[in-house]
């Protein structure tokens, strides 16, 4: 075991120091085996040969052996051949670094070292027992090498074959070699330069909106843009809608410059090589980005659609009582999304725009407009349309709408699913049939009063009998179309009057509550008076509601029969339409006033007017001021007024449970007028002026079965003077 060992420990050192046989040994090695091979040649008798050597495992003696340096060289062949597979050759790392392996390329193709194919196998390998000594492995090379070609195989040195001089190295090619690396230096020189010198400017071929800045300082080309392009967003643009022409104002419709994402698009100088080359002979375009207040530009787009032209939609048209079918007329909308993507990203240019349109929907189908000519337009105007009834005696009444009447109630609409639909104007139709049945029909009348004396009694209500048109007309429709039956009665219902006869009798309107009389008025004043005094005459307030001139009587002017009359507008006498009903609502306050009504709410005139009682009078003005009273018993009201040519009275009927007490207290804080001198003409109204001055009114009510105060309330009124007016 320790000689295996040890033979082992010897073959590895032979194995690593074949890796300092140089080719000098080599050579050697081969002069030996042919020195050898020529002793063979001269008849030694004594050589053995290699396989008998090898199947005796005997070692030839000392005068057979070979000399050292075939013993070399044999050593050097058996490693290579017989070196077990499970001994790898050694790394580059592990050999000296003067002496290393050759690689594959530095050997010759005759002597490539053998690949792990090609070394013999761990079954094919001999094992410990079977090495042979250093002098039988000499011996068997020494017998390999005497041996015959066919029984020895010898590492043959092979002189490669001169190969023909490649083409990369003929002296052409190498003339073009340096042509193309001064051509490549120079190329690389002429970059670096031109990327030096242009930092700082703007791309070459750079042109935005049609302002060429290639090649320019960054600041004098952004100068340049703004002096060329700024003043644009002010200016008017021509806008083409199909064949409508008109201008907007970018500003004004929310567009504006941004300069800051334009030379976002500009960029700075490119890197590329090409890119950079060709810009010398290409020109760039930048677009301008806009800024764009969106609800500016919706609102300009909302104004351009006043240039739309909707579809007129086919119909059907009465030429007199003929019915004629008209085919639709296409129109045109204005593509809102196209078009405001070419409003922001043109504007700047500054040229006339066309914005994109596309043609209306048309909704009538062509079959349709026939189909409603034939069924319903031809047979409606065939012939009358008869609503009969009967008037309160039983007498027969009757209205009709003739085919001339028909063509002026019957439309055609489209129904929103390709069709027509019929359309029947029933104002028009309830306006040329009710006057015919008015006399068939009963107006509804609301109770009311009569005072004889000191007392009222309730004038019963009438209810009444009218048409219904809107059911009435119901039928309508069905009659048109058809051809035999266009007749039908009207239908008529009961109208109940806004008072009844037993509402007007739970209201215990039965005797006067409170009175009072204006007087000393006359000509256009007079006519005023006594208009609203006719309009308020009768009114009925209902326990807990609020009386309001104002409201109950509406507008107050011409179309109202009023007229202009004298009024007074900041202390100085003046004209306006109305005048004088001021008077009246003094007259209707005191009435209220001594009826014990609470006070909803009044004005007094800023002047005092000599003629009303002071600090007891109130004014009106039509939507402005008002006056108001709240019925504060539990029994309705009544509001009778009496008008003559000089005068005016109102008087409030109910049920009355007190007694009103009127206590005027003293003129105090007299101021005195100053002067107003006007030119001499219709608006200068010459005035003697009235001094100002303080007063107040106590009202004192007291119930009226026991005379016990019910309550006191005192109302302070300051007057301003009135001016003195001159007209010079």
């Amino acid at each position: 075991m320790t000689n295996e060992s040890s033979s082992g420990r010897h073959d590895r050192g032979r194995g690593q120091g074949g890796g300092e046989v140089s080719l000098r040994r080599l050579l050697e090695a081969n002069r030996t085996a042919a020195a050898a091979q020529s002793a063979a040649s001269q008849g030694d008798s004594q050589t053995v040969p290699l396989q008998q050597v090898s199947r005796t495992g005997q070692r030839p003696a000392p005068e057979q052996r070979p000399s050292s340096d075939q013993r070399a060289y044999s050593e050097e062949r058996s490693s290579a051949e017989q070196r077990p597979h499970s001994e790898p050759w050694p790394s580059t790392e592990q050999r000296p670094a003067s002496e290393q392996w050759p690689t594959s390329e530095q050997r010759p193709a005759s002597e490539q070292w053998p690949t792990s194919e090609q070394r013999p196998t761990s079954e094919q390998r001999p094992t410990s027992e079977q090495w042979q000594s250093s002098e039988q492995r000499a011996f068997s090379d020494q017998r390999r090498i005497e041996d015959p070609p066919t029984e020895v195989l010898r590492p043959v040195r092979r002189t490669p074959e001169p190969a023909g001089q490649s083409w990369w190295k003929s002296p052409a090619a190498r003339r073009v070699g340096i042509a193309a690396g001064a051509l490549l230096a120079v190329g690389v020189i002429g970059y670096a330069t031109d990327l030096v010198r242009s930092s700082g400017e703007v791309p070459r071929g750079t042109v935005v909106a049609g302002v060429d800045i290639g090649g320019m300082d960054t600041a004098a080309a952004d100068a340049k843009l703004r002096a060329a392009l700024a003043g644009r967003s002010g200016q008017e643009l021509p806008i083409r809608i199909g064949d409508v022409q008109t201008k907007i104002v970018p500003s004004a419709a929310g567009l504006d410059f941004d300069w800051d994402a334009t030379w976002d698009n500009i960029g700075g100088q490119p890197l590329n090589p090409f890119t950079r080359f060709a810009s010398m002979f290409t020109m760039r375009t930048v677009p301008v980005a806009s800024r764009v207040d969106e609800g500016a530009l919706d609102q300009q787009f909302t104004a351009l659609r006043v240039h739309d032209r909707p579809t007129v939609e086919g119909t059907i048209e009465f030429q007199g009582t003929k019915p004629v079918a008209v085919p639709p007329v296409p129109g045109r909308e204005l593509d809102a999304p196209a078009a405001r993507t070419i409003l922001i990203d043109n504007w700047v240019l500054g040229a006339a725009l066309e914005l994109p349109v596309h043609p209306a929907p048309v909704t009538v189908q062509p079959e349709a407009l026939t189909r409603a000519l034939n069924e319903i337009a031809i047979p409606a105007v065939s012939a009358d349309v008869v609503f009969t009834g009967k008037d309160a005696t039983g007498k027969e009444a009757s209205a009709k709408l003739d085919p001339a009447q028909i063509a002026t109630v019957l439309t055609f609409i489209p129904d929103g699913q390709g069709g027509l639909a019929p359309k029947y104007d029933q104002a028009a139709a309830t306006g040329l049939l009710a006057p015919q049945l008015a006399p068939s029909e009963i107006e509804p009348k609301d109770a009311t009063f009569a005072f004889t004396g000191g007392a009222a009694r309730v004038v019963p209500a009438v209810v009444g009998n009218k048409v219904n048109w809107e059911k009435t007309l119901e039928k309508l429709p069905a009659l048109l179309v058809s051809t035999t039956q266009r007749s039908t009665p009207a239908v008529y219902e009961k109208v109940e009057p806004k008072l009844t006869t037993d509402a007007a009798a739970a209201l215990k309107i039965v005797e006067p509550m409170g009175s009072f009389t204006t007087g000393g008025f006359s000509g256009p004043s007079g006519v005023n008076i006594r208009t609203v005094a006719a309009k308020v005459n009768g009114a009925v307030v209902k326990p807990g509601d609020v009386f309001s001139l104002n409201e109950f009587t509406g507008p107050r002017g011409v179309a109202e029969g009023y007229v202009e009359s004298g009024i007074i507008d900041h202390g100085r006498p003046s004209t306006a339409v109305g005048g004088g009903i001021s008077q009246f609502a003094t007259t209707l306050y005191n009435a209220a006033y001594f009826a014990g009504l609470e006070d909803a709410g009044h004005t007094e005139h800023s002047y005092y007017i000599s003629r009303y009682p002071a600090a007891r009078e109130a004014t009106v003005f039509d939507g402005a001021i008002d006056l108001q009273f709240r019925n504060n018993t539990p029994n309705g009201l009544y509001i009778e007024t009496t008008a003559t040519g000089s005068d005016i009275t109102v008087r409030i009927w109910g049920t009355k449970t007190v007694e009103v007490e009127s206590i005027t207290g003293e003129k105090s804080k007299p101021t005195e007028p100053n002067t107003v001198t006007l030119p001499k003409g219709k608006d200068c109204i010459a005035s003697e002026g009235a001094p100002g001055f303080t007063i107040s009114d106590t009202r004192v009510i007291k119930d009226r079965k026991s005379g016990k105060e019910v309550s006191r309330h005192t109302r302070t009124v300051k007057y301003d003077p009135i001016p003195v007016v001159k007209c010079e």
